[in-house]
């Protein structure tokens, strides 16, 4: 149970008919940890239902790390399968959102991040910003985060990146269709997107997203349960211990040549 007590990983605040979500936990640099997808998840139904709200900003505490990805720690003990059902429904709660979600990335986005990012409906990333699906050097795959980034992924850079794990830019993002814009200065390029979303209707909005955000819904339909059993897998196998182990440790995993 959490501490009610306990500082929040993710805080919620109210500005100008916007909801920004900060992720705030950077003992793991922002990792999906059962934790912060909870109160992560609070925060977006809290937003969908105030009819003041016309959309959401998802933004780290610091400009380091928007989100490290899945938090290694949680994944490497208990059942397997627990960690990727509940990133399901975290990234379909963003998707399913009645309101825009819009990501606002600083810092470094890794595996688990980028289906986060990937997941919100526009994304704005800066100059510090950097990116990669390190899943495959952990003995991992990115299964479950595909489900809102393949039908928005140029395929061959999908092919590219998912297999070896390259890190690339914000300019290179935007390219690929992982990220909509990437700017010098994140703040200004935000503006004038929430400004125009300010002036939408709650109905429009909702209907509008309904329709862009189809064939992703479709995704998570189609192949949900095929990606969780898939990432379960991986993560329960001897091949992704050693990887997360390897990482955790700060070592060359076994395989390393």
């Amino acid at each position: 149970m959490t501490d009610p007590t306990a500082a929040p990983l993710v805080r919620f605040a109210v500005e100008g008919a916007v909801a920004t979500l900060t992720l705030d936990s950077p003992h793991n640099r922002n990792a999906l940890s059962t934790r912060l997808m909870a109160e992560l998840e609070q925060g977006l139904a809290e937003a969908a239902k105030d009819p003041a709200v016309r959309a959401v900003v998802l933004s780290p505490h610091t400009g380091k790390v928007f989100c490290a990805g899945a938090d290694l720690s949680e994944a490497t003990t208990g059942d397997p399968t627990a960690g990727p059902r509940r990133l399901v429904q975290i990234l379909r709660a963003v998707v399913e959102c009645p309101k825009p979600v819009v990501a606002r990335a600083d810092g470094h986005v890794r595996a688990g991040g980028l289906g986060l990012l990937g997941a919100c409906d526009i994304a704005v990333a800066g100059p510090a910003a950097t990116f990669a699906f390190t899943e495959v050097r952990l003995g991992l795959a990115p299964a479950v985060i595909s489900l809102p980034l393949r039908p928005r992924l140029d395929p061959r850079a999908a092919s590219r990146y998912y297999l070896t794990g390259e890190t690339f830019d914000a300019a290179e993002a935007m390219r690929i269709g992982l990220v909509t814009v990437a700017a010098e200065d994140t703040g200004a390029a935000l503006e004038p997107i929430l400004e125009a979303l300010r002036l939408a209707s709650p109905q429009g909005l909702a209907e509008s997203k309904r329709l862009v955000a189809a064939d992703v819904l479709r995704s998570f339909d189609q192949d949900g349960e095929d990606r969780v059993a898939q990432s379960a897998l991986l993560f329960g196998s001897a091949e992704a211990r050693e990887g997360m182990t390897a990482f955790l440790e700060r070592r060359p995993p076994s395989w390393a040549r």
